[in-house]
């Protein structure tokens, strides 16, 4: 079918290819269909806000817009034509229907999703004989606050209109909603993605202070685990949440094969970015005393997933032959995220507990970052001892070390008042900027030294009983 199609993109033909490998049938669409629709997101109430706004503007035209997860499932579906939305039924392109590439073969959306950047699939490009009459464009969404893809906006007219803007208008309305979400994310943790930062190196001196005061049980097996398994030449993914200490685990296990070992961290850049990303490390895994690092892989675009595999089991290959440790290791929030084809690379899984999981290296922790942060000892109160001790740290060791830095600018004795307002919040729910500032105020009030119950509702003018029911509310642990 490929040799017999017009000139098209690349990124085109790839997702052909993944199509006719995946044996999605050309004839049309074959409906899969779920039932368990996740409405309930920030990312659906934000998406369907964008939508029905961007339908006012295109009243009248022919374009239905909608939004789907990450993994290709329509969730909602907007349309201003009846025509159309009959149309669309009849192809399955609706609410609870999946339409990821290995399930309708190359289609805006899906492409979008798998490459991981907007797409365009215009008439006779779709892979189905039953989809030629659209065209598609899609823009992928990401998480303001983790950066993971979480769905996408997809826009389809009919094929013999001119798709102008369509393209320019799904981006601009995934982008859009990642605004939106971010500004209702008041209270989460914002990640900054890295810009312009490919990898770098990490000379294996063991001075990072996860390599030298974390000695909880979890940690040291951990790290045990994952030395036995380098040592044995398997190729190793570590797995575990953002921020928890995957790569200085990978670090640590790699340190017995030598103190000139280098570590390099290559993350996963933009789509357009990948080939020289790759280019860049690819060459060093020849080197015996270097180890990559390939963290972000369940990121990587389907099309440049295959040319990792390669040069990741040829390397793989070699080592194997040559008796050696692997010169590789994958990093990931989640085995079961990474594609299918890194996954057959990997020999053995070690997990990286969470900071909540081990509250005795929290302390040590928090004291080796103040110390790297001003060349200086910086004392912590019992009080903000147990304030730290007794956060569930959903960054983990990377939120542990941005508060503490900040704390530790301000001052050498460190005690509850200069720790962030969301260390002593229990809440799980995301809160409005309105809640955060009320939350915020409330704790400084109880953090202050000799502060009570009584004297933080004088100050902020309130009723003690005011004061106590927005404790519960806030799920706040008071400052000891």
């Amino acid at each position: 079918m490929v040799g017999g199609e017009p000139a098209v993109a690349g990124a085109v033909q790839a997702s052909w290819r993944r199509s006719e490998r995946y044996g999605v049938p050309v004839e049309g669409v074959e409906a899969v269909f779920t039932g368990a629709l996740d409405t309930g997101s920030l990312f659906y109430a934000c998406g369907q806000q964008v939508l029905r706004s961007l339908q006012q503007t295109l009243s009248g035209e022919p374009v239905s817009s909608m939004i789907t997860d990450s993994e290709g499932l329509v969730l909602l579906r907007v349309h201003p034509d009846d025509t159309m939305r009959r149309s669309l039924d009849e192809v399955h392109l609706a609410p609870g229907f999946s339409y990821a590439e290995r399930h309708a073969g190359t289609n805006g959306l899906g492409l979008a999703l798998a490459d991981r950047r907007p797409a365009l699939v215009r008439g006779a490009e779709h892979w189905c004989d039953s989809l030629k009459q659209y065209t598609c464009a899609a823009a992928p969404v990401l998480d303001p606050v983790s950066g993971r893809l979480v769905g996408s906006i997809n826009l389809t007219t009919w094929s013999q209109g001119s798709p102008g803007l369509l393209l320019a208008l799904a981006q601009s309305s995934a982008d859009g909603t990642s605004a939106l979400m971010l500004a209702r994310s008041v209270g989460r943790r914002v990640r900054e993605a890295p810009r312009g930062h490919v990898f770098h190196v990490q000379v294996d001196t063991g001075g990072a202070p996860d390599a030298q005061v974390c000695g909880s049980a979890g940690w040291t097996r951990a790290v045990a685990a994952a030395g036995a398994e380098v040592d044995g030449g398997r190729a190793l993914a570590v797995v575990g949440e953002p921020g928890s200490g995957r790569a200085t685990l990978l670090t640590l296990a790699h340190r017995r094969r030598g103190r000139r070992h280098r570590v390099l961290r290559a993350r996963v850049p933009g789509a357009a970015d990948v080939p020289g990303w790759l280019g860049l490390w690819a060459p060093q895994l020849g080197s015996r005393s270097t180890t990559v690092l390939v963290s972000g892989a369940e990121s990587l675009p389907a099309r440049a997933v295959d040319e990792v595999a390669a040069v990741l089991g040829a390397a793989r290959r070699e080592a194997a032959a040559a008796g050696r440790p692997q010169p590789f290791a994958l990093v990931a929030d989640d085995l079961d995220r990474l594609p299918g084809a890194l996954t057959d690379l990997v020999d053995a899984v070690v997990e990286t507990p969470s900071l909540r999981s081990r509250p005795q290296d929290v302390v040590p922790l928090a004291e080796a970052f103040a110390r790297r942060g001003g060349n200086r000892r910086v004392r912590f109160t019992p009080a903000a001892v147990r304030a730290l001790e007794a956060y569930s740290w959903p960054g983990n060791v990377a939120q542990l070390k941005d508060v503490v830095g900040a704390a530790a600018a301000r001052t050498d004795v460190v005690d509850a008042q200069h720790l962030p307002a969301e260390v002593f919040s229990r809440g799980t729910r995301v809160l409005s900027r309105l809640e955060v500032l009320e939350r915020d105020e409330i704790v400084r009030a109880l953090a202050e030294p000799g502060a009570s119950v009584t004297r933080a509702a004088g100050r902020l003018g309130v009723s003690r009983a005011t004061v106590y029911r927005k404790i519960a509310h806030y799920g706040i642990a008071l400052p000891r």
